[in-house]
């Protein structure tokens, strides 16, 4: 049982990438418009999938804590893992694959029947790469940069949003009475992406005094 338990979480680790692959594999028959015959399958089997990653995310978490089996191998892969599932998702989600080509012909400011924009896609891998970057240096050093609760909060956030996001565009808010479900759409998106970047100061703070702390120990050893 005590072999069981030690690999269960790693396991759901990586059954989490084999969910996000197949997520990306169905959203890649995707395209938004009626010019262009998606499958009626498509966005509802992405939308299970993504919401499968992301209940393995949570147990794995959950499993490991409880069992005390926290491993290297997990505190590699579990990150990358949620890296790939979430930042894969925002991708797709700004890119053509859900453009509203009405909305372009129109003029409007509202061309993403996702709400996701390409400068979003930007701030949000930038934020990842910036706190990967400083954990890495800080934890070469090795201090501990553990995920903070707001680090947590995004992903949940991130985790809730990406598959209502999807719900919506199953409905279609350019439909004749659900016009208001772009406007929980933007709603949601906004925060998310706010949320995102506003939750990488804490993980900056910390790293500015980590390296600090780290410049003072050889200036007092000498």
């Amino acid at each position: 049982m005590a072999f069981e338990r030690k690999h269960i979480p790693n396991q759901l680790t990586m059954l989490r990438l084999v969910f996000a692959a197949a997520f990306f594999g169905v959203l890649q028959l995707y395209r938004y418009g009626e010019q262009h015959e998606s499958p009626l399958w498509v966005l509802p089997v992405a939308t299970a999938l993504f919401i499968l990653a992301a209940i393995t995310d949570a147990l794995d978490g959950y499993l490991a804590r409880r069992w005390d089996v926290v491993s290297k191998f997990g505190r590699i892969m579990d990150p990358f893992c949620d890296k790939i599932l979430i930042l894969g998702a925002v991708i797709y989600l700004g890119s053509p694959r859900f453009l509203d080509p009405m909305a372009v012909e129109a003029g409007s400011f509202r061309t993403m029947v996702s709400g996701v924009y390409p400068w979003m896609v930007v701030l949000v891998l930038a934020r990842e790469l910036l706190v990967t970057g400083i954990r890495g240096e800080v934890e070469k050093a090795g201090i501990d940069f553990s995920a903070t609760w707001t680090g947590k909060l995004k992903m949940i956030l991130q985790s809730v949003v990406v598959p209502i996001v999807l719900v919506i565009v199953m409905i279609d808010p350019n439909r004749e009475g659900y016009t208001w479900l772009g406007w929980v759409r933007d709603v949601l998106v906004y925060a998310t992406v706010i949320t995102t970047v506003l939750s990488g100061v804490p993980y900056i703070t910390d790293g500015i005094q980590a390296f600090k702390k780290l410049k003072a120990e050889p200036e007092k050893s000498e």
